[in-house]
């Protein structure tokens, strides 16, 4: 990675077209936003670099959506939910590959990457989801 990339949800999701998974580490107290922000939520540093994360999480809590908006009307119900990554980063995120009966709090999920971009109003940025 030789280029410098601002800290922004933009270079986030422009690492995810790359299917790497980045949080902005503080260097000042070592906390890691994901997604990356600007100013360290904690101690308020702009001294920042990129960190590649492992693709595996802990769910912390998710939700089943059963009335879902036109763009995804078509997949319910269907789970979101947080999963804590490494360096207590959390992420949120769509959950595939699993029926929402069987989610269970504490299990361990993985990222995976969707490169399909949607043509609509909807943003062109490429998707990332969890699975099991």
């Amino acid at each position: 990675m030789d280029e410098i990339r601002p800290f922004t949800i933009e270079s986030f999701y422009s690492f995810v077209t790359e299917k790497k998974l980045m949080g902005a580490k503080c260097n000042n107290c070592g906390r890691t936003s994901l997604p990356p922000r600007p100013m360290c939520t904690a101690c308020r540093s702009t001294d920042l670099a990129w960190q590649e994360l492992p693709k595996q999480g802990t769910l912390l809590t998710y939700t089943v959506i059963h009335v879902a908006p036109d763009r995804f009307s078509d997949s319910t119900p269907y789970a979101v939910g947080i999963v804590e990554m490494k360096e207590n980063a959390r992420l949120p995120g769509a959950i595939r590959s699993i029926d929402p009966k069987d989610l269970k709090i504490g299990m361990q999920l993985t990222v995976a990457f969707d490169q399909e971009m949607v043509v609509e109003k909807w943003p062109q940025w490429p998707r990332y989801y969890f699975k099991p």
